[in-house]
């Protein structure tokens, strides 16, 4: 393992970008596991594991071996910058104390009388992004493809399919255009 992280140190200086995605791929459950027992939050271990590795990349000038490998140095940046997390977490909630109190309102509630939003809801989730991307936003279909990362192809097979899907729920509950 350390002549792995030797090589690829050597190589990710000279800002290989190869050399850094091994020594991601050789690393990253270790210093995700680290973050974890060190956060009580998922996300924010994954935050900082990321943003360890973000440092490494960063820093690669200036970051050092240890005994011929990058972990202690990763585990160690992960460490800190959980430390920050959990800093960052504490004023966050101390700030949150000192908030006065809401007055109490009525709950805002969105009508939909029309059911469209509810038919929209029952659609699957890959066509429901794509109707969402491309009607409601309006993004073209070239747009909407590059955005979930399918081809166009596909974006119009499920765009035609859920249209058709919510035209047949809107007929079943009388809506007429």
């Amino acid at each position: 393992m350390t002549d792995d992280d030797v090589a690829d140190w050597e190589l990710l200086r000279r800002g290989d970008r190869a050399a850094f995605a091994r020594i991601f791929d050789r690393h990253e459950a270790r210093v995700f596991r680290h973050a974890s027992r060190l956060l009580r939050v998922r996300e924010d271990a994954k935050d900082t594991m990321t943003i360890a590795f973000f440092e490494l990349w960063r820093r690669r000038g200036s970051s050092r071996l240890v005994n011929g490998s990058l972990l202690p140095w990763l585990l160690n940046t992960a460490a800190n910058t959980a430390r920050n997390f959990e800093r960052s977490s504490r004023r966050y909630q101390l700030m949150l104390g000192r908030l006065p109190d809401p007055e109490p309102s009525a709950p805002v509630r969105a009508a939909d009388e029309s059911g469209i939003l509810a038919a929209l809801r029952r659609l699957p989730e890959r066509e429901q992004s794509v109707i969402v991307l491309t009607v409601l936003e309006g993004y073209q279909e070239r747009e909407t493809a590059r955005a979930l990362g399918i081809p166009v192809g596909t974006v119009k097979s499920r765009l035609a399919r859920a249209k058709e899907r919510l035209r047949g729920e809107l007929e079943q509950i009388g809506y007429s255009q």
